[in-house]
């Protein structure tokens, strides 16, 4: 367990650094394309603005919105610092609103799904002591909320925010994972016409005109496991397997413990064959599977590892269900850590339309670590297809 630590110590430190250093951020115009992916922290949001209470003509903010992801946080606001919130999130690509306003919390979920790849123009205004929630000009959802302990007259500052939430997710009436793979455009945010602030560790990068279904790996960053938390062993003939469903170059991904590590990947100098690289640290050979350009499976057993179902390495000192079991790295994309073969590591790049370990479905949101270059769940159409 040791290993395991220092590696994501190791993955973290420069993010770390970045938020150890966090001064002020880049301003950036909440009318362009944003892409909330690709966030350092899971919680901060990407961006936020703040007005005086006094200067808001406008209780209606409207932008639209896409995604394939079915979890996240969209937008938030609050007024006195936090003690009266509002949320937009989804949850199973179902909007849900979250309300905090004094001794009352309110969660309502509804509406049709939005996680469909499409634009939707969603519309978000308040009506006296109800908030409305409209998508592409049809009432989606309305949520009531009156307490005796509020004020009628509020005075202060009114806070928005994308991506993300200023106050602790513990005050959260119904907890939900907060990343959020989509992208906003043409935001108008009540009456307001000054740039936001951003989160000075955060790196702005494009939106993908058209997407698809999967995970995309832009030959940049991995995403690592540790696998006593994925799915365990059911027999030990059939072994552990993860299964890979899609297009790419590259390091497919790899296995490391104490004293152990294991590296599959396609080598790209044969064109004609899908070769793959097994690697032990005590020594290395090169074997070529079936050619199957959309499909991998990659198969543990209790002393050795199968690759599509032939070449089988050998490792009859170790136990790989007791090491699976008690937590090794395993990781899409690449090497972690800044041993010689991370250093070195050419990193995947291309879609994985799906990943499956023990026939459940893996999402890249609840990894370990994820690398901000790393979209969880769209991938583009076309290789650099992105919006301008």
């Amino acid at each position: 367990m040791n290993y395991l630590k220092e590696v994501v110590i190791l993955l973290l430190t420069p993010y770390l650094i970045l938020l150890c250093r966090r001064v002020s951020g880049e301003q950036i115009s909440g009318k362009g394309v944003i892409n909330l992916a690709h966030r350092q922290s899971k919680w901060t949001p990407l961006m936020q603005t703040s007005a005086n209470l006094s200067d808001i003509t406008s209780i209606r903010s409207f932008f639209e919105f896409r995604t394939l992801d079915p979890e996240g946080a969209v937008f938030y606001g609050d007024t006195k610092e936090g003690q009266d919130w509002f949320v937009l999130s989804l949850r199973d690509g179902i909007p849900e609103m979250q309300i905090g306003k004094a001794d009352i919390l309110v969660s309502v979920k509804g509406g049709r799904k939005l996680n469909d790849g499409a634009w939707h123009l969603l519309e978000l205004r308040s009506e006296g002591k109800f908030v409305v929630l409209e998508v592409n000009n049809s009432v989606e959802l309305i949520v009531g909320l009156h307490s005796k302990l509020a004020e009628d007259e509020l005075t202060g500052k009114i806070r928005l925010a994308l991506g993300g939430m200023l106050v602790d997710k513990q005050k959260l009436f119904h907890p939900f994972e907060p990343e959020m793979d989509a992208c906003i455009r043409g935001g108008h945010w009540l009456n307001l016409s000054t740039p936001w602030d951003a989160d000075s560790t955060w790196e702005p990068r494009p939106c993908f005109s058209e997407i698809k279904k999967g995970s995309y790996f832009p030959g940049t960053g991995v995403a690592v496991f540790n696998t006593s938390d994925l799915p365990g062993l059911k027999t030990e003939e059939a072994g552990i397997t993860v299964e890979i469903f899609g297009s790419w170059t590259g390091t497919t991904l790899s296995l490391q413990s104490t004293g152990f590590e294991y590296v599959l990947r396609e080598l790209e100098a044969n064109k004609d064959v899908k070769e793959v690289q097994l690697g032990l640290k005590e020594g290395s050979e090169s074997v070529a599977p079936p050619h199957e350009p959309a499909t991998l499976t990659f198969t543990i057993l209790k002393h050795s590892l199968v690759v599509n179902s032939k070449p089988k390495l050998e490792t009859e000192s170790l136990d790989l269900f007791s090491m699976w079991k008690n937590g090794m790295l395993l990781t899409f994309g690449g090497v972690p850590g800044d041993s010689e073969e991370a250093k070195n590591t050419h990193y995947l790049r291309g879609c994985l339309e799906k990943i499956l370990v023990q026939g459940q479905v893996m999402d890249l949101d609840r990894a370990l670590y994820k690398h901000t270059a790393v979209s969880s769940h769209s991938c583009p159409t076309e290789a650099m297809n992105e919006l301008t």
